[in-house]
């Protein structure tokens, strides 16, 4: 039903910016926060920045003043604006929701299908 769909990875230098966007759609009732997580090779999958539908924002220390989350509420997009990227920043980026399908569902997290972002010289 409900499907989260990331664009805007690709290929950047060290010290280059890209912009990511997730757009989520199908049934959905109501929204409590979206976020982008991301998994490097080998590695756990790591939350990176978090966008409560109360404006609270939850960074990890590692981007923080160079990565800012966003919401279009009226669009169910989020957003991830991701400057002074490092190599370290190497993996694939998936968009998370927690949400409720419905007024009767309990509110669950849902995923997409994660776009890679590769910075490399």
């Amino acid at each position: 039903q409900v499907q989260l769909v990331e664009s805007g990875g690709g290929l950047v230098q060290p010290g280059g910016s890209l912009r990511l966007s997730c757009a989520a759609s199908g049934s959905i009732f109501s929204i409590h926060a979206m976020g982008w997580y991301r998994q490097a090779p080998g590695k756990e999958r790591e939350l990176v920045a978090t966008s409560t539908s109360g404006g609270i924002t939850n960074y990890r220390d590692s981007v923080k003043g160079r990565f800012t989350i966003s919401r279009d509420k009226a669009k169910n997009t989020v957003y991830l604006q991701m400057n002074s990227l490092t190599p370290e920043d190497t993996a694939a980026y998936y968009c998370n929701a927690k949400l409720a399908a419905s007024y009767s569902a309990a509110t669950s997290d849902y995923w997409g299908q994660g776009t890679q972002v590769t910075v490399s010289s």
